[in-house]
């Protein structure tokens, strides 16, 4: 499964940003956020911000993306929706940190090298955050495990165990047909299918492009 990481995501499909230009097509507005607002929320605990302000990050990214998609209009050649969404993340987490204002003791954001002794050593510099690359590395995780989520809920909770056990906990064949009574051909078969169902499922969520 962790092979599938690395594979190329099947190319945007503008129609899905079409449809989120429709508040009432709640469909497609729930499919967004249930797919980035973990990558929003995990990016912004990376900034260092608090559970209660990471969670408002997402809050008002997702308005902001409410209020701007109307006129916003899909063009590969100048930028991905990938990019754009990202920018909107980025302005509302520097907001958060300077609204804490410069006087805050406040942590090191992750991997700072700061001693913690001094309360002006650990304010963070918004201009030091390394939000493109927490974006690029979590960007694709995130996909996949709204995908996979959307697999498991659709299809027979015993066949997706099968591939969870098989793939996930990385339990031999074997086993996995011990434990749920079934043929070592048949563990091979469903992996294959919910494998492909979840890369299906990928390809019809990606809205953004790298």
């Amino acid at each position: 499964m962790a092979q599938q990481h690395k594979d190329p995501l099947i190319p945007t499909r503008a129609s899905l940003i079409r449809r989120l230009k429709d508040w009432q097509d709640q469909s497609s507005w729930e499919d967004f956020f249930q797919i980035y607002w973990k990558l929003i929320y995990g990016v912004a605990r990376k900034a260092d911000l608090t559970d209660a302000e990471a969670q408002d990050v997402v809050q008002e990214t997702m308005a902001s993306v409410a209020k701007h998609m109307p006129g916003f209009r899909y063009n590969p050649a100048i930028g991905s929706f990938k990019a754009w969404l990202l920018n909107l993340t980025r302005w509302r987490i520097i907001d958060r940190l300077r609204k804490r204002g410069p006087l805050l003791e406040q942590r090191p954001f992750s991997g700072d090298s700061g001693t913690g002794m001094d309360p002006l050593e650990n304010i963070v510099d918004p201009a030091s955050l390394r939000l493109d690359d927490w974006w690029d590395a979590e960007w694709e995780n995130n996909l996949l495990e709204a995908a996979s989520a959307k697999v498991r809920r659709r299809i027979d909770p015993q066949k997706y165990q099968v591939f969870d056990f098989y793939v996930n906990k990385a339990w031999p064949p074997e086993k996995v047909a011990e434990r749920f009574n079934v043929s070592v051909d048949q563990v091979y078969v469903i992996k294959s299918r919910v494998t492909e169902a979840i890369r299906t499922e990928v390809g019809r969520l990606q809205v953004g492009t790298t």
